[in-house]
């Protein structure tokens, strides 16, 4: 039985897990990020594999931009500062003596998804992970939509939703990650004049009118979004995952109501099967033959 090292780098934290070809997680570790990020993960790296000297090759799933053959990290915003330009699979393999793949961790999660998740058996697939920036990830007849001339591909959190909107840290206005994410859902709160975190907001919808009014105009953006995206992609099924789906019995129902009049065509439409998980399974699937 293969076992792989995948490794899912947030702007916040940085999970670790030892995964084998059948998806199973046999061990996984949770650790603050740092910065220096390279020298950082290296050290976590080479401590894992100290304990499983039997993983056979690393894969990472990481915010920002990423040039998937090379391994090299095109663009990374502050959430993680100096990342950029890291010739993160140059310098990992020749460290551990492992093969290394790296990719966007939007990828990564849809990879999870498709293989042992939600769109399992499904050819055509896009997924949006609300965490807290946007990312996105589609699988097309079973490959990944990857890369691009600047490691941009599928980077639907920086598509424009209101061009003269709020600034997004790609240094544009109006983007789509400024209005469906969890840092996207505090600014709204704090502009409501709200004294609550975005993770009570929901509940708290239930019972106060202002509350209310951030939810539906989240709602409402996200369901134009999902129907933007099948006006391009014409996809079989769209994923939903990320720390703001995990509220999704609260407002899973509303949506639909918003979002079905102004598809083109059905669309199944469900949550992700794997939230924490999805990070480390869809990294390892990046080198599990």
């Amino acid at each position: 039985m293969e076992k792989v090292l995948g490794v899912d780098i947030g702007g916040t934290k940085i999970r670790l897990g030892i995964i084998d070809n059948a998806g199973n997680i046999l061990f996984e570790k949770t650790v603050p990020t740092q910065v220096p990020l390279y020298s950082y993960l290296e050290n976590l790296v080479q401590r894992v594999l100290g304990d499983f000297p039997e993983v056979t090759a690393i894969g990472i799933g990481t915010h920002g931009f990423v040039e998937p053959e090379a391994g090299r990290i095109i663009y990374a915003t502050d959430i993680l500062p100096g990342w950029t330009g890291t010739e993160v699979k140059e310098q990992l393999q020749k460290a551990t003596g492992r093969r290394v793949e790296v990719e966007n961790d939007a990828n990564c999660a849809a990879l999870a998804e498709v293989k042992f998740g939600a769109a399992k058996g499904i050819d055509r697939v896009v997924c949006l992970t609300l965490g807290t920036g946007l990312g996105g990830g589609i699988v097309w007849d079973g490959k990944l939509l990857s890369g691009g001339t600047h490691g941009g591909a599928a980077e639907i959190g920086h598509m424009v939703l209101y061009p003269k909107g709020v600034h997004c840290v790609c240094g544009r206005k109006g983007c789509l990650e400024q209005y469906i994410s969890g840092t996207a859902l505090r600014r709204r709160i704090e502009e409501a004049g709200l004294t609550i975190e975005p993770e009570e907001l929901f509940k708290e919808a239930l019972f106060s009118d202002s509350a209310k009014r951030v939810v539906d105009s989240f709602i409402e953006d996200l369901a134009v979004a999902v129907s933007s995206l099948q006006a391009i992609f014409d996809m079989e099924m769209l994923v939903i995952g990320g720390g703001v789906s995990e509220s999704a019995e609260l407002w899973w129902k509303q949506f639909e109501q918003h979002l079905e009049p102004i598809l083109l065509n059905p669309l199944a439409v469900k949550t992700a099967k794997f939230e924490n998980d999805a990070g480390i399974l869809g990294a390892a699937l990046l080198v599990l033959d």
